[in-house]
């Protein structure tokens, strides 16, 4: 181009220069095209304002209002995330779930005392026990950060393939009533974890007790109560399902929660009675030393810091359990006389 001439040959090179730099994809043109459109209406109001053909150093400056090829190419590429809005709260309430509700609590009330008293000074026990933790939280955000990415790369293509019916939308509920289906998902995928982890446990001690399971075993006295524990976890999974498959049983969540709870009340308080029924002048325990370290008197003491920990944590869950049923129930009463209020408003109408 010389002497000014055809100075909107500068918008057909710049626009050349983003090509370059944009991530080739089928909607590459289409972005061009509009970029090119909004360029060039720049410079058509721009010779309005002037009433006359603008220069080159007029387009130029235009062109650098705008950027530098490569800094425009990252903003028009399309965004790219390793978990996408739609989960990632999802993905953030399962982080939480477990590295804060499971792996602290096992290694702050079992694997924490067990290798304070094997290490024989507090000090490196705890820097030890950090150590551990830090090791198996960072595992274990790796593997919910790598099987959320998986699920976010193969979801658009379950969306895309789904077929749905307009007519099989639920009703309309008020906004107080629209149960979360983010929350919903994030539960359940937590409750299949822990399901899981609970088939697991008669074969691998190493679940629970982590590297403590080389001196401690799950007491024999607990076994009746395993049966139990494995119907509740399956009849959690199974409400949450119900609550994903029917979102518009407005009273279900809450009634089925309070249900659960009061079962799961029940088989606290009766394995708080197996713990404080005396046998031989003893208190039931919850662990017990290995064969091969039964007679160590260093690894009793731990045996005992971790059922007395055990004790105290099943003591605060039945206290808080107790409290969570009060709550619901409550709420479950002022949802059913706030439903008969209604009905009888739409009656008198």
């Amino acid at each position: 181009m010389k002497n000014g001439k055809n100075p909107l040959e500068l918008v057909d090179r710049y626009l050349q220069a983003v090509r370059f730099w944009l991530a080739k994809s089928e909607h590459q043109e289409d972005v061009l095209a509009e970029l090119g459109e909004d360029l060039r209406s720049q410079i058509e109001a721009k010779e309005s304002e002037l009433n006359r053909a603008a220069t080159e150093a007029e387009v130029a400056e235009i062109l650098k209002r705008c950027g530098a090829p490569i800094l425009v190419a990252g903003r028009l590429a399309p965004k790219r995330y390793l978990i996408g809005p739609a989960l990632y709260p999802i993905y953030t309430f399962v982080m939480k779930m477990v590295l804060l509700w499971i792996l602290v609590p096992v290694f702050l009330f079992i694997v924490g005392p067990a290798l304070v008293a094997h290490a024989g000074s507090w000090q490196a026990g705890a820097a030890e026990t950090i150590g551990n933790l830090w090791s198996g939280m960072f595992i274990a955000a790796g593997i919910i950060t790598l099987v959320f990415a998986i699920v976010e790369r193969t979801s658009a293509h379950v969306v895309t393939a789904c077929k749905w019916d307009p007519s099989s939308l639920p009703p309309v509920q008020k906004p107080d009533q629209k149960p979360s289906r983010s929350k919903t998902v994030g539960e359940l995928l937590f409750a299949t974890f822990g399901l899981v982890w609970i088939l697991l446990l008669p074969n691998s001690q190493w679940l629970i007790f982590g590297p403590a399971a080389a001196i401690l075993r799950g007491a024999p006295g607990l076994h009746p109560y395993y049966l139990p524990t494995v119907v509740l976890s399956a009849l959690a999974l199974i409400r949450l399902a119900v609550m994903l498959a029917r979102p518009y049983w407005s009273r279900f969540p809450l009634a089925s929660l309070l249900t659960h709870e009061v079962f799961m009340f029940t088989l606290l308080t009766i394995v708080l009675n197996y713990a404080g029924t005396l046998q031989g002048g003893e208190w039931h325990p919850f662990v017990v030393l290995a064969e091969a370290v039964r007679a160590s008197s260093q690894y009793i003491k731990v045996a005992a810091i971790v059922n007395v920990s055990i004790l105290i944590s099943i003591l605060i869950w039945w206290f808080g359990q107790g409290i969570a049923i009060i709550v619901h129930a409550w709420q479950l009463i002022q949802m059913g006389r706030k439903k008969s209020v209604l009905v009888h408003h739409a009656r008198l109408l």
